[in-house]
């Protein structure tokens, strides 16, 4: 009997609504779906792809900061947080490096989606559309640019339709040079369809453009040693194809916040967060972003400094960057003001200079020089702070930091524009030329192309004088560290053996530190001491391939060197070379 009632209420049912079908429109006109996107609603897709590359595995926190101790410019002085990938050894089961794959393929997937919406022949598109599809294509090649950088070998997904079955949903994985292919691919086509800064005006701030695309396309290539493929996109920059970029007179310029300072000439691509005090509230440490009084700052900040002004003092600038900019004057015989940007500590040259010796509005004194407040001691990072900027007199702790992250400066075009003309037919004046263009603006004499003469010689003072001191503390050392194999062989291992040491100690924080003494200096100490084979790269973690069962490990994964790799490549790691003699 029930049976038969239920029957009967189904059957009726489907009746009404059968006969009541052609007069009853149950379609919600306001609704948005997938079938009749246009221009106004991809472009609120496209601001959620930018959304999310300011998430906490993104830009905003991890997904900065872990490639910087992967690098030997800073080091862990919590010895707690990022104590695993600031040692080369994180394990399988290690948790906050997912979160970079989380982020990046949630911007994959959103821009998967945009593409499958706006066409795929670009000489039909409006100028609207193509702007459009030029962002996606921009963040995509930039998300798996991040995923081969940290994970090497990561699943391609470019077609949305994939996402329709399991089979597409749990990919198996591609290999380096697959993924990189795709990058340079994707960052080629954006480069066609972006607008340059000057043309996109105001549109521009903050969005992908035809030069930020082709500075990405240039970094791509150079990952795999195409120096003259890069050396065209990086000339095309420079010559004004993709709008007038130049060096900040004053270099501090590129790391504070406010629209006198943010999206300035110099910078080709930065990661947008509101100035402090104009955020929201909530810290919103997950992708769901469902409180409206969300904060959109990053917490790198909180990250860099020292407990002493409200910081959670993780990180700290490596004594060989420090005495790398105590080494070498300006013309006038003071500090290289770089250094005054990059590293929290008091020296007689601040006096009068910037904002003098302060921290945060706090008078610094060579008596008190301020440390990281935690048992190791540490030299605090001040770049992307507020350290120096004179606005704040403590750190908002948590996603409050307002100041922009200028992912891609000028001054990178010209010293890989350097790089990759010394790659080719190195030692050259022109390589020179580009190189004290950037010397020029910290005040520091020419460099002589007499005294360079060989191609290692020249690759040495660009890879350990010149970009360390101009991009010091800032995210994309560890990529450049894999792509020229410095983990490679004995004598750069033991380059970033000296460069990684340390002193676990309030005390003496800026000496020089003689990697001989570790084991008898009982407070030196060596990140790269612990170093696995193949852990340049972070491995898949478990909790990526108990999900997906089709995700095969990295050269980290397997403990393996990527030295075969470099050989069969024919690819040149430089030997390190004594710029003393």
């Amino acid at each position: 009997m029930k049976l038969h009632n239920i029957s009967l209420v189904l059957l009726l049912g489907l009746g009404a609504m059968t006969s009541c079908n052609d007069k009853l429109d149950v379609q919600n006109p306001n609704e948005q779906t997938t079938a009749n996107f246009g221009t106004a609603e991809l472009e609120e897709n496209v601001i959620a792809a930018y959304n999310h590359i300011r998430m906490e595995g993104s830009y905003a926190r991890v997904g900065y900061t872990i490639d910087l101790t992967r690098g030997d410019e800073v080091w862990n002085s919590s010895q707690v947080w990022y104590k695993e990938f600031d040692d080369y050894n994180c394990p399988v089961t290690g948790d906050i490096c997912w979160w970079i794959w989380r982020e990046w393929y949630y911007t994959i997937n959103v821009c998967n989606f945009g593409l499958s919406k706006v066409g795929a022949d670009d000489t039909q598109l409006s100028e609207a559309m193509k702007r459009i599809k030029g962002q996606f294509l921009f963040l995509r090649g930039l998300a798996y640019y991040n995923l081969a950088g940290y994970f090497q070998n990561v699943p391609l997904i470019t077609d949305y339709s994939t996402y329709s079955s399991l089979d597409g949903l749990y990919a198996s994985t591609n290999s380096y040079d697959e993924v990189l292919d795709q990058v340079e691919k994707d960052f080629a086509e954006a480069i066609t369809l972006l607008p340059s800064k000057e043309v996109g005006g105001e549109w521009a701030k903050g969005r992908a453009t035809s030069g930020a695309a082709a500075g990405y396309y240039a970094r791509a290539l150079m990952q795999r040693h195409k120096y003259s493929e890069a050396l065209v996109q990086l000339k095309d920059i420079m010559s004004g194809k993709y709008g007038t970029y130049k060096l900040m007179a004053n270099y501090g310029d590129n790391f504070r916040e406010g629209a006198e300072y943010e999206n300035n000439a110099e910078s080709l691509f930065e990661i947008q967060f509101l100035d402090y005090g104009s955020q929201g509230t909530d810290d919103e440490w997950t992708p769901v972003n469902t409180s409206k009084n969300a904060t959109q700052g990053s917490a790198i900040e909180s990250n860099f400094c020292p407990g002493t002004y409200g910081g959670w003092a993780d990180l700290s600038a490596s004594p060989w960057l420090y005495n790398l900019f105590k080494a070498e004057r300006t013309t006038t015989g003071k500090l290289d003001p770089r250094l005054y940007w990059t590293i929290g500590t008091y020296e007689p040259d601040w006096e009068g200079f910037e904002f003098g010796n302060v921290g945060y509005t706090v008078p610094m004194t060579a008596d008190k020089p301020v440390v990281t407040n935690n048992n190791y001691g540490g030299l605090p990072i001040c770049k992307n702070t507020n350290m120096r900027t004179g606005l704040y007199s403590s750190v908002a702790t948590g996603l409050h930091d307002g100041i922009n992250l200028r992912m891609m400066r000028y001054s990178d075009v010209l010293l890989r524009a350097a790089e990759c003309e010394n790659e080719i037919s190195g030692p050259t004046q022109q390589a020179i030329d580009w190189i004290n263009q950037v010397r020029r603006r910290a005040k520091l004499a020419d460099l002589k192309l007499a005294d360079f003469n060989t191609k290692d010689k020249l690759f040495e003072q660009i890879a350990n004088v010149e970009r360390p001191k101009e991009f010091g503390c800032e995210f994309g050392r560890g990529l450049d560290l894999i792509r020229w194999g410095f983990f490679l062989t004995p004598d750069r291992q033991q380059q970033l053996r000296q460069h990684e040491a340390f002193r676990r100690s309030l005390q003496n924080v800026k000496d020089p530190v003689d990697v001989s003494q570790i084991g008898v200096d009982a407070e030196l100490k060596s990140s790269f001491d612990t170093y696995v084979d193949g852990h340049e790269f972070l491995p898949i973690v478990q909790t990526l391939t108990n999900k997906n069962p089709n995700l095969r490990g990295n050269s980290a994964n397997n403990s393996s060197s990527n030295k075969p790799y470099f050989d069969e490549k024919g690819w040149t790691v430089h030997p390190v070379v004594d710029l003393n003699k």
